[in-house]
Parts: structure tokens; sequence; C-alpha cells
């Protein structure tokens, strides 16, 4: 009996990742993607998370909610929850992170296992973005409690809001972390892949206030706020601006996303009256944050020559109102940083090639960063997210299971 305890600790000092109970973690997984918790709704996910960790044996005083929805400009049921255990070894602590909300497409979700996939029946997105990363976190604490094996200090966040606009994360007060000197963050597709760095957006908001007409009797009294608008797409396209824009000083994407009215409106009821009002909301994106405010400016710049080209029968043309700010950061991580290098390791003591990449996408991680928390992210098998095509491969969110596991226990 002692031989086979001393074999078992020998194992899991040794291969820690491969003590991983795929079962329970692929089962928790379905339970969590039916639970409800879309962007800013996060009570119900928080609630199923907490009661798993106790559960597992951790005590209520190391688990809670911060104040970060206090500051967040929107509705936001609670906190960040940050669960903060002791190590068992020395060394120092280490975070590990994810975000506890689905897109708003993901309401209504019915997890359906077929195969080495969880689908949905087509009518909703499924929410592996993230419950993956929820599933992979509280799996850590499982593997590391049930088979007593050694790690340093560890810290678990679980973001709120990061599908509207990363708000969990960039409210965050580090402090509340423990002082952990990196952290790790599961949001994406492969395990191999470490985003180790991502853009800065810069979001932009025009409101075009022209003047009603008949359509029919007196169209020149008029000044078509659509039209306003339509021009000035079109300018920023022909200037390079729109989608992919390359120039000499730097490189990025824009987008429009709202073409609309007041909320809740289009823009224009009828097709005899001269549209008054628009509203148009876009983003720009550049891993510069000076040249995503470049883009931003050239869409103002756009939009002022699309306002003197359409006037009424007076000359009098339509107001413009545009406003631009940065809605997160870009970041950088150098390759032979501490957090890279860890990372690296782990992935690579799986029999996996570590591949880093940059993401055009913005992550809590462009935050956490700023926040003077290095975070390398990783997948657990995110895949068609934000779509009802939306699945989670088995295999790849067993691998991202492990990858925590090996995180965590990787010998300094």
């Amino acid at each position: 009996m002692l031989s086979n305890f001393t074999d078992r600790t020998c194992l899991a000092m040794s291969q820690p990742a491969s003590l991983l109970d795929v079962a329970a973690a692929e089962a928790r997984l379905m339970r969590y993607l039916a639970v409800e918790g879309v962007t800013g709704r996060e009570a119900a996910i928080a609630a199923v998370v907490i009661e798993d960790l106790k559960s597992l044996g951790v005590p209520a005083e190391a688990i809670r909610f911060d104040d970060a929805n206090e500051r967040i400009p929107l509705p936001t049921e609670t906190g960040n929850l940050i669960v903060t255990l002791p190590g068992t070894t020395g060394g120092e602590r280490i975070a590990f992170s994810t975000h506890l909300d689905t897109v708003p497409l993901c309401s209504g979700a019915k997890p359906i296992r077929e195969g080495d996939r969880i689908r949905t029946d087509g009518s909703t997105a499924l929410g592996g973005d993230n419950r993956t990363g929820c599933t992979v976190l509280v799996t850590l604490v499982e593997t590391l409690l049930k088979h007593n094996i050694p790690h340093p200090p560890l810290t678990l966040l679980f973001t709120v809001r990061e599908e509207s606009g990363l708000h969990g994360a960039r409210e965050l007060n580090t402090a509340d972390l423990g002082g952990a000197a990196m952290c790790f963050n599961f949001d994406g597709k492969l395990a191999a892949d470490l985003v180790i760095g991502a853009v800065a957006q810069e979001g932009w908001q025009a409101e075009i206030i022209g003047k009603a007409a008949h359509a029919g009797v007196a169209p020149e009294k008029g000044i078509s706020s659509t039209l306003v608008g339509a021009i000035a797409l079109t300018e920023a396209k022909r200037g390079g601006w729109f989608g992919k824009v390359t120039k000499p000083e730097g490189y990025g994407t824009s987008n429009i996303g709202v073409f609309g009215g007041k909320p809740g409106q289009p823009a224009g009821e009828a097709t005899n009256v001269v549209t008054d009002y628009v509203r148009m909301v876009g983003e720009a994106r550049s891993p510069e944050a000076s040249f995503a405010a470049t883009i931003s400016a050239a869409y103002r710049a756009a939009f002022e020559t699309a306002r003197q080209e359409v006037a009424d029968a007076d000359g009098a043309t339509a107001e413009v109102k545009f406003t631009s700010k940065p809605s997160y950061p870009s970041f950088k991580l150098p390759e032979d940083s501490a957090v890279v290098a860890r990372a690296k390791r782990a992935v690579a003591s799986l029999g996996l090639t570590p591949n880093t990449k940059f993401s055009n996408g913005g992550l809590d991680a462009n935050w956490l960063v700023n926040h003077d928390m290095p975070t390398v992210t990783f997948g657990a098998g995110q895949y068609e997210i934000h779509t009802v095509k939306e699945y989670v491969d088995l295999p790849e969110f067993a691998q991202g299971c492990r990858l925590a596991i090996a995180l965590a226990t990787l010998a300094d």
C-alpha cells in the first residue's frame, strides 16, 4: 500500500497533467454551458462556479467579488469573481483568468453532445466562449486538491462584461490578485497557441442631424442624413480607410457596425420623408493605439466632407456630431519574458509545439497587461464563436485543462 501511494505521489509530481479526470471536466462543461450568463448578467454562472469550488474544498473566505461593477458604466449584476488559494510549495503567486459572460446570442442555449463535439440545435450560439475557460479553472482546482499536487500560491480571476467591452478587466484593481507575478488567460481555440499581443481599439460615433421634408413634393427642402452617412463611408473607402487599412505610417482595420436612427429605431421611417437623423457607430483597430486614432480621424474628415456635399435649396447643411475614444490599449509581450517562457515550457511539457500569436481582437489581457500584469492567453477548444454554428472540440478542451495544470505545477 505504501509503495502504491509512493508511485502515485511521484506521478503527481512528475506528470500532474496526466491526472486530469476528462469525464468529470466534460460533464462540468456541459452543466456550465446550460447556465444563462450573457454579458452583464453573470450572477447565475458565478453562483454555480462558487458552489463547485466550495464542494471541492475551497473555503468560503477564499472566494469573493470585487466592486468593479460599481465602476462599469453599464448595468452589471456582480463584480469580478476572485478566488485566492494558498500554495503548498514556495514560488511566486500565479494568476489564472477567464471571463464569466457570453454574447447575447447564447441566451437559451441547450448544449448537445455529438461525439467529440458539443454544439447547439442551431438556434443560438453555444457559449463555449467562455464556459470553456470557466471549466478549465475549476477543473484545475479539482485536480490539484484531489491529488494533493504541489503548487505555488494561485489566484483565479473570473471577469464580467468581457464581451461588451472588456469592462471587468479594465476596472480591476490588480492588488486584488494577491501580488501575482504573472497571469494565464483561457479564452480561445488551441492550447498550443500563445497569444502574447493584441491590437488596440478606438470606437467612434457620428450623429447626423439633417432636415425632414416631403420626398415627393419638395425634396430640395430637406437635408438627407442618410445621404450624408453614405457619402462619408464612400469617402472613407476611397481614401483607403475602410476595412483593411495599410498606410506608410501604420496598418490596421476599421468597420461601421451600426447605421440606424434613434435608440431602437431605424434610420428613417418612411420612403416619402427625407431622413432627418442618422446614428452611425464604428471602430478602428491597430497594433499602435496612435494609428487607431489616425483611422478614426480619417472618418471624422470623411464625415466633414460629406456634410458639406449635401445641402438644401437654401444652402444649409447637416450638423454632424462626431466623437471617438479609445476602447482598449494594445500590448506585446517580449518573447523572452518570464510569463512567455513559462507558457512555452508548459505547452512543450504536453508534447505540443508552442506557437506565439498576435491577435486582431481584444482580450482581457489587453487591460491586464496595461495594469502591469503580464498575461498570456491560450485556447481550450472554442470554434465558430459568436455564431449559431459554434461548437467545442472536446479533445482540444481537454488539452486546455491539462495545460492549466502544467502551468500551475511547473518547477521554477
